[in-house]
């Protein structure tokens, strides 16, 4: 690895509520005239480890980011919707709630509105009353194309916004929230993405930014969705989570993701159960040889392996602080997982090793990608007190190989969707 070490890697850094109130209420203000009747906002989000396993019924371990969706909101008399975020506010996008429809329908929704106006539609058809209009000022800081939700952000500030001017009592609040209404706000925005979006999405980021808490992991059991809180205390524990946006482009719509799900349901179906979580007890080498091809050996090894690492990692959680031992296993695990994803599902790009393996070698406490892969971002958990020395080596490793820049977004975890102003 390279000896040179950049001076000044380039961190994003979260908004203040503050200042994101501000930016939000001032967009609104330029745009639409007066004030809102008030600001929402819901976190992007980082899975820890658990990574692949959602679409077939194992454990994810994601937390919310300090960085969120600002949205200004204000009820109109009648069923329309303006929308503008800092990249559209020349082009508002106006829209009909009655002419709303999923993707491929006479009422489509294009670009960006589909997020926030599925999520009022998906409402809607949930049986939750006739909503009003409004008009609508998005401001967000969670960083776009790597890979940690801005989407789901953009929707979970939208469902709050919603649930309090509709009057839905679904949510509660961030420091009280009702999990079974905001199970029931995860259903809608998920549905939001699926159908008016067109995006294939099982719920993950939605139950992250929706229902993770401060100073917590969320084990997210997939089969059912049901959750539990999981003390993941980093300052406490002089820790942070690196997360480094490799800048490499996050795509999933060439057809790898949609190939990997598919040979996990295929191979499901042959060793008879509805989903891999169902063999994740099995003696995995007598699983594998019921297989027919070695693609599809690799792919199950890899997700019934993560499946028993997440379970392992939260073991390790609800033992203590992340010290000593329990340290050291819990990096093997991240390690591990990252191996996997590179190895057995093939999901990681050069960026991704090398941010990787270079935090690995300056000394982070385990390291991984984070996310589908073929891009994106990845995580080192490492001492806070050593966090700037690792990225900047990072940054290094990057310049030398002719790579973009990467980002650093020092993360500790963060509260779920809810109210701010």
């Amino acid at each position: 690895m390279t000896d040179r070490i950049a001076s000044s890697p380039d961190y994003h850094h979260a908004a203040t509520p503050e200042q994101g109130v501000a930016e939000a209420e001032a967009l609104f203000a330029g745009v639409f005239g007066g004030r809102p009747d008030g600001v929402w906002s819901a976190p992007g989000r980082v899975n820890v480890i658990g990574e692949h396993v959602d679409y077939n019924g194992g454990l994810c371990l994601p937390i919310a980011l300090p960085h969120r969706a600002y949205v200004a909101v204000r009820v109109r008399s009648d069923r329309r919707i303006r929308l503008v975020s800092p990249q559209t506010r020349d082009a508002v996008d106006e829209l009909d709630l009655d002419a709303i429809g999923p993707k491929g329908s006479a009422g489509e929704v294009h670009g960006w509105a589909a997020y926030p106006a599925g999520v009022a539609w998906a409402l809607e058809q949930a049986g939750l009353g006739r909503l009003p209009g409004f008009d609508a000022a998005l401001w967000s800081c969670v960083p776009l194309g790597s890979g940690l939700s801005s989407s789901a952000a953009l929707e979970c500030s939208m469902a709050v916004a919603l649930d309090d001017l509709a009057g839905l009592s679904l949510a509660g609040t961030a420091e009280q929230p009702d999990e079974r209404g905001r199970g029931v706000l995860v259903d809608a925005c998920r549905r939001a993405e699926n159908d008016v979006a067109g995006a294939n999405t099982g719920g993950l980021d939605q139950s992250a930014s929706l229902r993770c808490r401060t100073g917590h992991a969320l084990e997210l059991d997939c089969r059912d969705m049901s959750t539990a809180q999981i003390p993941f205390d980093l300052p406490a524990d002089g820790l942070e989570l690196l997360v480094i946006n490799t800048r490499a482009p996050h795509q999933l719509v060439d057809g790898q993701y949609a190939e990997r799900r598919a040979t996990c349901e295929e191979a499901a179906r042959l060793l008879g159960v509805g989903l891999l979580v169902e063999v994740a007890d099995r003696d995995l080498e007598e699983t594998l040889a019921i297989l027919p091809a070695d693609v599809m050996r690799r792919r199950v090894r890899h997700v019934v392996t993560e499946i028993r690492r997440t379970r392992d990692f939260v073991a390790i959680l609800r033992e203590g602080a992340l010290e000593g031992g329990r340290l050291d296993r819990a990096a093997a695990l991240l390690d591990a997982s990252h191996d996997s994803l590179r190895d057995d599902y093939q999901v990681t790009v050069p960026e991704l090793d090398v941010a990787v393996g270079t935090a690995r070698e300056l000394g982070a406490h385990g390291a991984r990608m984070t996310g589908g892969g073929f891009g994106g971002s990845a995580i080192a958990l490492v001492d806070r007190s050593e966090s700037t020395r690792i990225a900047a080596g990072i940054a290094a490793a990057f310049a030398d190989r002719g790579f973009n820049a990467p980002q650093f977004i020092p993360t500790v975890p963060g509260g779920p969707a809810g109210r701010d102003a």
